[in-house]
């Protein structure tokens, strides 16, 4: 039986290598060990999957259950140690399993070693106990039995934060590796294939080295991982990135065929002329080119909702649906209007799309896009019962944009302008079908029944699709930014025409434009200690603006923008002017402004102006500037009101 003090072994040493192809071979090599020792078996899958960070495969709906609390309450408990030991742990490493590593260490006491099968029998406990009290105890048995190290990389197990530059990819290409032996008879696109097919880690390794990866056929129910966008700033840069260009060659190369070199297209464009006109000739013609291209993309609106995948017409589980988010969460049950208008599709499918609030008009579905803003759809989000008076205030559909799988097969592969006609036919079949009211029996659903408060004929329509054409021209773009601004949405994206669905990738063939706001600055107020990397240093930065007395007033927390040099700087700055160190968290003397960007600005309780940004990030240190003059409450409410997308109030 393989010992769990191998993984744990295997992951110290590879958070100590930077070498990818280092990693790959390290991890290779223990799991075809693993395997050479127990053929067949189930831990040379166990240990794959422990070694990607991942208590559980996809496809498996268990959970741990098990927070940084409840796991900081069982190590104080195995150590012995103080509150303020584990504090002090955590303060240096920002990480709880290397704080576990120092206390258990400490308490200098034997292990009898863990298998890789016993962890994975507490993993299967910890999701079926009902209570917390059985979860921490059985927690707390298996980390008595444990090594220092054992400790360090079963906590972070149980977190799902390895922090070991493994990443899932790897681990695939380390099975191919370790099933091939000697030879190249297993590929990686095989290994990855049957992963992204049966969502199962562990299970591709049995297949590798049975020779059946082959034989993997796609699951229904676990989420694929969602193909992403690149931002581009202008309408310029996003036609630059469909279509062609002259090719730089370097002086004395050849080009590729049917190319010029810039040279060749100086010579061209202006023989004699000094050497300003040529270079003036020669951007008109790359631009004339770029302008006379074919544009082969289409463009639809970037809404402000929340990316989703809709699985759903299983024959096997006939009206079984699950709505995953971009994290791979299901989250089906915040979404109750959703489910039932997809539970009577009867073939198997895969939409990809964005839920997004939506205003009903008291005959049903309003005329035109209308898309609540998102600080209305984020009352939805996390809630585990969805009353009726929410359904009425917060109404959602499903607007598609993607077809991922249908009439038994992946279409990844398939171009963009394939996939898009295949989800047209669909949609048009289903549109009518997929209904649900606004309203359900709330009675009959605490009896475990769905109970429509009318017929179905008085349920509003849930799924819809995002309209889409092919984009002619810069203009057009920005024409087709206006147009969505004022339907309230965040911009446009542009998807290549001929590509492929990449799950997990952000690529060039996706690109979405969406301008900032304009940026505030701030004063910092209080900064946190950071995880990782960053622990023990203060790199995350509540800030405020001033109101109307000249208090100063929070109005968001950031913690990206910034190189580490300036973090560095800043830690040290904070260290020295703290007013107040409340242990992770110290307030500090309100001297410091920043320049501040954001993707909009909410109405909320949470801080004392009354607002909160969204997505804050830190364009840079105001040295220049002094805090008398940093952004007012009123300069807050000016840009919260300027934007389109903002709720009706």
């Amino acid at each position: 039986m393989a010992l769990f003090s191998g993984l744990a072994r295997l992951a110290e040493e590879l958070a100590g290598t930077s070498s990818r192809l280092k990693k790959r071979a390290a991890i290779a090599g223990a799991i075809a060990a693993v395997e050479k020792e127990s053929p067949g078996g189930e831990d040379a899958g166990l240990f794959a999957l422990y070694v990607a960070g991942m208590p559980f495969a996809e496809a498996d709906s268990r959970r741990l259950n098990a927070g940084g609390a409840l796991l900081s309450k069982a190590l104080l408990a195995v150590s012995g140690a103080s509150d303020a030991a584990l504090t002090a742990a955590y303060r240096r490493h920002g990480d709880l399993g290397a704080a576990g590593f120092d206390l258990i260490e400490a308490s200098v006491r034997g292990a009898a070693g863990l298998t890789l099968s016993e962890v994975a029998e507490v993993f299967g406990g910890m999701a079926l106990a009902r209570s917390t009290a059985a979860r921490l105890s059985l927690v707390e048995r298996m980390l008595r039995r444990a090594s220092a190290l054992e400790v360090k990389y079963l906590l972070k197990l149980m977190l799902g934060d390895m922090r070991i530059g493994v990443k899932q990819s790897l681990v695939e290409e380390a099975i191919a590796v370790a099933a091939s032996g000697d030879s190249d008879s297993v590929s990686v696109g095989a290994v990855r294939n049957a992963v992204m097919l049966e969502a199962d880690l562990a299970g591709a390794v049995r297949r590798a080295f049975a020779g059946t990866l082959a034989e993997a056929r796609m699951r229904l129910f676990h989420p694929l991982g969602f193909m992403l966008a690149s931002p581009v700033e202008s309408p310029e840069e996003a036609i630059a990135r469909f279509t062609s260009k002259p090719e730089k060659v370097p002086i004395g190369k050849k080009p590729k065929k049917g190319k010029k070199t810039l040279e060749e297209l100086e010579v061209e464009a202006l023989k004699d002329a000094p050497d300003r006109e040529v270079e003036m000739a020669v951007a008109v013609e790359a631009a004339e080119e770029t302008a006379q291209a074919r544009v082969e993309a289409f463009l639809e609106d970037k809404y402000d909702g929340i990316r989703a995948q809709v699985h759903c017409g299983d024959a096997d589980q006939a009206g079984r649906v699950a709505i995953y988010s971009r994290s791979r969460e299901d989250v089906t049950e915040s979404f109750p209007e959703l489910e039932e208008a997809f539970a009577g599709v009867t073939e198997p499918l895969i939409f990809d799309g964005e839920i997004l609030g939506w205003d009903f008009d008291e005959g049903g579905l309003a005329e035109g896009p209308r898309a609540l803003p998102f600080a209305v759809l984020g009352q939805r989000i996390g809630r585990k019962r969805v009353s009726n008076e929410m359904r009425r205030s917060v109404p959602v559909v499903f607007m598609a944009f993607d077809l991922m799988y249908a009439d038994g097969d992946l279409l990844l592969e398939l171009p963009m302008s394939e996939r898009r006609n295949r989800l047209e036919a669909v949609v048009e079949r289903l549109v009518e079908r997929t209904t649900s009211p606004i309203e359900v029996d709330e009675r009959a659903r605490e009896r475990q029944a769905v109970l429509f408060a009318g017929s179905q004929s008085e349920g509003v329509p849930r799924l819809m699709i995002s309209p889409c054409r092919l984009v002619e021209s810069a203009e057009d773009i920005e024409r087709a930014y206006a147009d969505a601004r004022a339907r309230a949405n965040e911009g446009v994206m542009l998807k290549a025409a001929g590509s492929v669905y990449q799950p997990g990738r952000r690529g060039l063939a996706w690109v979405k434009l969406k301008r900032e706001l304009a940026t505030l600055d701030v004063v910092v107020t209080g900064a946190e200690f950071g995880h990782g990397r960053r622990a023990g240093i203060l790199s995350d930065y509540t800030f405020a603006v001033r109101g109307g007395g000249g208090e100063f007033l929070n109005v968001g927390k950031a913690y990206s923008g910034l190189t580490d040099a300036e973090i560095a700087e800043m830690s040290a700055w904070m260290m020295a002017h703290t007013l107040d160190d409340q242990g992770h968290f110290r307030t500090v003397e309100p001297l410091m402004v920043l320049e501040v960007a954001f993707n909009n600005i909410m109405r909320s309780g949470r801080h004392a102006s009354g607002f909160a940004m969204r997505f804050p990030r830190i364009l840079k240190i105001r040295t220049d500037k002094e805090v008398d003059a940093i952004d007012t409450v009123e300069r807050v409410e000016e840009v919260y009101q300027s934007q389109v997308d903002k709720p009706v109030e």
